[in-house]
């Protein structure tokens, strides 16, 4: 078994393998299951991420009224081809809103790594789906390589928000998007983690301030720019851009960057955007006293 990137990656240079065969051969290994039986269980968890996406995409509004209908509205605005981004990038984009607002309007998601960061993996995949062309395989094994990452997050530092912020949620399904997205694009190992390591760089010390304590604001556009992270952060690693602190290293900066992060930034709903003025009456307008 591997408990860090660093393991990881040695095992799949010195057996000449990729980042989800030696996933796969890990869940083998301690859920007893043979090698169909978890794919089986991943093609479950795709099926619902693309059932949440497509369902967003239609058009989906929360039961508090404070999130809903954007991801319709980033795909229009893709249609008027004026984006600034560009169609692919603004596509993943628009896909991790819609899952996210699925979520908020308490819809059947894949909890990847959290509900709150649920909108990065699936928005990324899906949104470089008529890009890269993966075959069904090919997508499970991005989960796979995603969860494979997830796996030394939760294992090393933590993906709740309760107790790390939220970098530790949108901040690691980016980085495991990142790293997925590498393998993905036909990129190495080494190049996965070096994505992942610059993708969670870029979101160390984001807090977790959800107005009132809802999974919502500002919750579903932090998927967004998780999305939107993990592909730069992809494509600066395919170019050959590396992070100049390992990514171990990283991951134990942002355990330890939550660790020291007030009470009142990390789900408690009293502090950041959560205590402004506005954010303050609209926790009123929806609980009262």
């Amino acid at each position: 078994m591997f408990k860090s990137v660093e393991e990881l990656i040695a095992l799949c240079e010195s057996q000449n393998k990729k980042i989800h065969e030696i996933m796969l051969e890990q869940e083998m290994e301690v859920t007893g299951l043979s090698e169909a039986e978890i794919y089986a269980h991943m093609d479950k968890n795709l099926q619902t991420m693309e059932n949440a996406l497509e369902e967003g995409l239609k058009g989906v509004t929360s039961t508090t009224g404070l999130t809903g209908g954007d991801a319709v509205l980033l795909q229009e605005y893709i249609k008027s081809g004026k984006s600034l981004a560009g169609p692919t990038l603004l596509d993943a984009v628009s896909k991790a809103v819609a899952t996210n607002e699925v979520n908020a309007a308490m819809g059947k998601i894949c909890a990847t790594p959290t509900a709150g960061s649920a909108g990065v993996v699936p928005g990324v995949l899906f949104g470089l789906k008529p890009r890269l062309e993966p075959s069904r395989k090919d997508m499970l094994n991005f989960l796979l390589t995603s969860g494979a990452f997830g796996f030394v997050v939760a294992n090393n530092a933590s993906i709740s928000g309760a107790a790390g912020g939220c970098q530790a949620e949108v901040g690691s399904a980016a980085a495991m998007a990142a790293g997925a997205t590498v393998e993905l694009a036909g990129g190495t190992p080494q190049q996965s983690a070096e994505a992942f390591a610059i993708c969670l760089k870029n979101m160390l010390g984001l807090v977790c301030d959800p107005v009132a304590g809802l999974v919502e604001v500002p919750c579903v556009k932090r998927n967004a720019a998780g999305a939107s992270n993990a592909i730069v952060s992809a494509d600066m690693a395919l170019a050959g851009v590396t992070s100049r602190i390992p990514t171990d290293e990283v991951i134990e900066a942002m355990y330890k960057i939550g660790q020291t992060m007030p009470s009142a930034l990390r789900e408690t709903g009293r502090g950041g955007l959560a205590g402004t003025p506005t954010g303050q009456r609209l926790k009123q307008e929806i609980f009262g006293d």
